[in-house]
């Protein structure tokens, strides 16, 4: 551990590289062996470290995992209250997923690198990893909720909910479909101008379900 007069930046640098080497080592063994089938003792000797200076950067094996999408939690409230003056909530998300795709980003399901596809293979096929990922997304739908309460006022606080709820699962449904495409056979630059037309057909009819937010 970093003594107590190292300075503050060097000492994140640090606590950042143990905590992206830990989760690095961590997914290897799981890639490799499944995730139920390696134990916190394993990554643990793997990352040269003990199991309690695991646990302080990592409180469950599921945040070994999901942490490469944490960088992602409440991006939608993000995008809203961000959104540049005069742009309706729904275009922005519209943009922003649009440009994600562009970018291809793993979030967006349009990524198909190797590791990406497997990784994400592997969060959906186990339970636990897949219960935590609905913990993330059902934060999400609330703070989606709130930025569209704060962005509508005028449509009243359950509207604003339900409206959360039915963007968030449909970009959960666009992200998903991109992958499997890809875990067809697909490539990734082929199934680009698919996955923009189903993303704007998507929005489109979001716009027509939630005029308060259009």
């Amino acid at each position: 551990m970093p003594g107590p007069g190292e300075p503050t930046g060097l000492r994140a640098r640090r606590r950042r590289r143990t905590h992206d080497a830990l989760s690095a080592a961590a997914i290897t063994l799981f890639l490799e062996r499944g995730f139920d089938d390696v134990s916190v003792a394993e990554i643990a000797a793997a990352a040269a470290v003990s199991k309690p200076t695991l646990f302080a950067y990592f409180p469950t094996k599921e945040d070994l995992v999901l942490h490469r999408i944490l960088d992602h939690r409440g991006e939608a409230a993000r995008v809203v209250r961000t959104r540049t003056p005069g742009v309706a909530p729904l275009a922005a998300l519209a943009a922003h997923l649009l440009a994600g795709l562009d970018r291809r980003e793993p979030v967006t399901g349009l990524n198909d690198d190797p590791e990406v596809l497997a990784y994400h293979a592997m969060v959906f096929a186990t339970p636990s990893l897949l219960g935590r990922l609905a913990q993330h997304a059902a934060g999400d739908e609330q703070a989606l909720a709130d930025a569209l309460a704060e962005a509508a006022p005028q449509a009243g606080e359950l509207t604003a909910r339900l409206a959360a709820a039915q963007i968030i699962v449909v970009q959960r449904v666009l992200a998903r479909e991109n992958w499997a495409r890809l875990c067809a056979g697909e490539d990734a630059a082929a199934r680009h101008p698919s996955a923009v037309a189903a993303t704007r057909q998507a929005f489109a009819a979001l716009r027509r379900a939630l005029p308060d937010y259009s």
